[in-house]
């Protein structure tokens, strides 16, 4: 159901789906999610941290 897989979806190879997902599909609704990449420094991990908490509005 990710988009990064349409294409192996229209080509029917090397993608299949087991049962209905509706936990996963309920993850990917009510998830918030934060993209991150191993190269990321301290640094830039504290700066993504603290740009959060200032938008949720909590002071830490």
């Amino acid at each position: 159901r990710q988009p990064v897989f349409d294409d192996m979806r229209k080509r029917a190879e090397g993608y299949r789906v087991i049962g209905d997902l509706k936990h996963t599909d309920r993850i990917m609704r009510d998830s918030f999610w934060i993209g991150v990449y191993p190269g990321m420094s301290d640094e830039m991990l504290s700066y993504m941290a603290d740009t959060l908490i200032h938008a949720c509005g909590r002071k830490k």
